[in-house]
Formats: structure tokens, sequence, C-alpha cells
């Protein structure tokens, strides 16, 4: 039985051992299909050897190198070809073990200790909770920039709602929008944000089924991103991506076509340096301008002199405990609905067109407070079409952080203008 071969498995190679005879196998990784079995093969008896790269599957190949094998070790034909079969079935195990390894979803869940729930928990129920949160990026090193960070935040965290919110940091170059988008990210568990400096444009489509659900997509430069633009806008807009797509049949060698479905709802974080940007993304994100002030220079220049302090290195280690901290606690946020009693009595500017998707991100703002807030709130149910539903209520504080924040970031787009141009 293939079972009973003695089997040593390194990482580069396979030996099996019957009794002189020592047979190495070396490229087995590569075949990921049933079909065949190609390898690099050596069999050796004391010191003389036969090496050569074959499919297993093919009778004639097999034959070749179990005579040349023979020739070489000056051993009979009958015993290498024996020893040969029981190869065979041992690599064909090895094989199906580790294809059903590469079919299983991989656990990306991480499992929090109690200490480390009880103090997420602590967190999430802070009552000044979004205080902590822009007091906590301060102190991992981003200076000023309250309601971008704020907004940013939220956005991240808004990806575990239907309609998530998309955000475009601008500024010119150098004026600290990759720091704002690595400390906001830095915040969000691994396992919850795919990072790009730059993406093709059918990248997109072509990324595993499940790998944005509930996800950051972030891409350091919106140039980066220009050929994605389209993906990225049904992405936003429609929470999925759907192609079909032309390929070869490995067996009968005719074209079929082939559907490639990537679900969301994914949260989507760009920066650009760029004035003129694509008006349908834009449309779609809310955009925060860094703040390219004298005053806010000189306070990122006060922190750089004292991050080279001493008690500015105390700060530097410690705050790999605040994101792990922030991280936890964005792993206890429930992916839940958000219904907002107040939303019939509220109103929006109504002048141009564009502002029925400004409506859609003030709406996200508030139901992403909200979110945000469902350890301090009463979980409710009901049955919709026969199913329970789980969902939360905005309570008016909710309302209310969403107008300041909405009544900054929201009016840079109402009047068209960009940062730059106003300045």
């Amino acid at each position: 039985p293939a079972g009973d071969v003695p089997t040593e498995i390194r990482e580069h190679e396979i030996v099996v051992t019957l009794g002189d005879r020592r047979w190495r196998i070396r490229g087995l990784a590569r075949n990921l299909s049933y079909e065949q079995l190609r390898i690099n093969l050596l069999v050796a008896f004391g010191e003389r050897f036969h090496v050569d790269s074959l499919d297993l599957y093919s009778s004639r190949q097999r034959g070749s190198f179990l005579k040349q094998a023979a020739t070489e070790l000056q051993l009979k034909q009958e015993i290498l070809a024996k020893d040969l079969g029981r190869v065979l079935l041992k690599l064909e195990e090895i094989q199906e073990e580790r294809i059903n390894r590469e079919l299983q979803p991989e656990d990306t869940s991480v499992k929090l200790t109690e200490d480390e729930k009880k103090a997420a928990l602590e967190l999430l129920k802070d009552p000044g909770l979004l205080d902590r949160v822009t007091k906590d990026l301060s102190a991992c090193g981003l200076v000023g920039e309250q309601t971008n960070k704020l907004v940013a935040y939220l956005a991240t965290v808004s990806r575990k709602l239907t309609k998530p919110l998309g955000v475009m940091v601008q500024s010119s170059s150098a004026a600290g929008k990759s720091a704002l988008m690595d400390a906001v990210l830095s915040f969000v568990p691994p396992e919850d944000r795919v990072q790009y400096s730059a993406m093709t444009g059918q990248s997109l489509f072509y990324m595993g089924e499940t790998d944005l659900k509930h996800k950051v997509l972030a891409i350091a430069e919106e140039e980066g991103a220009e050929r994605a633009s389209y993906p990225l806008k049904l992405l936003q807009s429609e929470g999925e991506l759907t192609i079909a797509s032309t390929g070869k049949d490995p067996k009968t060698g005719r074209l079929n076509t082939h559907e490639y479905h990537v679900e969301g709802p994914t949260a989507i974080l760009l920066t650009t340096t760029a004035i003129d940007l694509d008006e349908e993304l834009l449309n779609r994100l809310v955009v925060l301008a860094v703040d390219e002030s004298r005053e806010q220079t000189e306070a990122i220049h006060r922190m750089q002199r004292e991050d080279r302090t001493f008690e500015g290195l105390k700060r530097r280690l410690s705050r790999g405990a605040q994101r792990k901290l922030h991280q936890n606690a964005q792993r206890l946020l429930r992916p839940l609905d958000v219904v907002n009693p107040y939303s019939p009595m509220l109103t929006f500017l109504s002048s141009t067109t564009r502002t029925r998707r400004d409506h859609m991100k003030y709406h996200g703002l508030i139901e992403t407070v909200a979110l945000v807030h469902q350890h301090q709130r009463e979980l409710r149910n009901g049955v919709i079409e026969g199913k329970r539903v789980d969902y939360i209520e905005v309570e008016i504080s909710d309302i209310a952080m969403a107008n300041r924040l909405a009544s900054e970031v929201l009016g840079r787009t109402l009047d068209e203008l960009p940062p730059q141009t106003k300045r």
C-alpha cells in the first residue's frame, strides 16, 4: 500500500527509500490537477543513479525511464518497475492532499484572548469613542487633520455596511496624504484590508469571489488606479463585479465563456496629487483635502522634533499596542443593518443633480457613526419575508456628528472647486 512506503517530505523534494534503492522526486508541487504528474525523478543504487524529467501518467515515458535506469544501475527492470509503481501511488496520495489543502478556503479569522476582547469592548463602549479614535490617531503620529482622519476612519468601518463609503485623499506632493491613509489603515485588521500601489484595468474582475467582501481596498495613488477606474466605479455603486471572459477548455481545446464574480461590499480608499479627477469616480467618493497650511506644517515639524526625544521614543514604542487595540475593536464590529427613524425629517441641498449622490454619502456617514457605536446600542430584530433581521437604530447624536463632518467634507464637493483653486 502507498501508506507503507518510507517517505521523507522536504521543502523542495520528496525522498522514497525502498530497500537499497533511493528515489528522489522534485516538482510535484507544480502539479495542481489530477490529469498530469510531471516531475523530475532520480533513482539511485549505491553510487550509480539515473535522473530524468517525465510525466508518470505516460506509459511510454515510464518505459523509457525504466529501461535506461536498469542499464545505468545494473538492476533488473522488473525490480525498478515494481518500485516505480509504489512511488507513483505514494505521489498520488501526496498530490491529492496538497490539492485538497489548496482548495480549502483560508481561515483568516483571528482569535482574541479574553483580555484582548475585554480591552476592545471597553473601547467600543466608551461614550467618547470617536474622540478616542482621533486622539489615538494623533498619538500614532498623525498631526491635526481632525475631520479628515475621522471621516477616513469611518469610511474604513463602513465596509461592514451594505453601501460603504469611498474616500479620495487629495493634496499636493509631500503634503501628507499617504501619512493619513497609512495611519487610518493601521487601525484596520490586516485580514480586512487589501492594499496596492497600482492596478491594471481587468485585475479587480479576476480576484477571488470573496476577496473584497467587507474589506478595505486601498490604492496608494489615483494614477495607479486610473486604468481600473471603471471597475472601481462599479464596485462602489453596485457593490459587486461580474465579467464574462473567453478561455480555452484544457480538455477539449474549445473556447468557452467563463463568468467571474467578485462580491462586495468594499470600502475604497485612494490618494492623489491630481487636480483634475475622473468626474464619474469623484461623484462616488468623499473627497478629503489635506491641510496644507503653514500652521499644520509647523505642527508636523514639532512632532518630528519631539519624536527624536526619549519621550518620543516611548510614544513610538507604544503605537503598536494602540494599533492592535483598535484592530481588535474593529474585529468585534458586526456587519449590521442600520435603520434611521429620523430620516424623513432630514433635508439636503437639491440645487444640482450631483447632490443625489452626495445625499447618499451624507446618509452613509450617519449610518457608519451608528454602526461604530453598535456596542452602545440596543440590538433590535424583526422578520422580513420570513427571515430574521438584526439591526440597530440611529440616534440624534449620530446625526449631529454626521452633520458636523458633512458640513466640512461634503461642502468641498458641492461647490465643484478643487481645494488648490479655492486657496
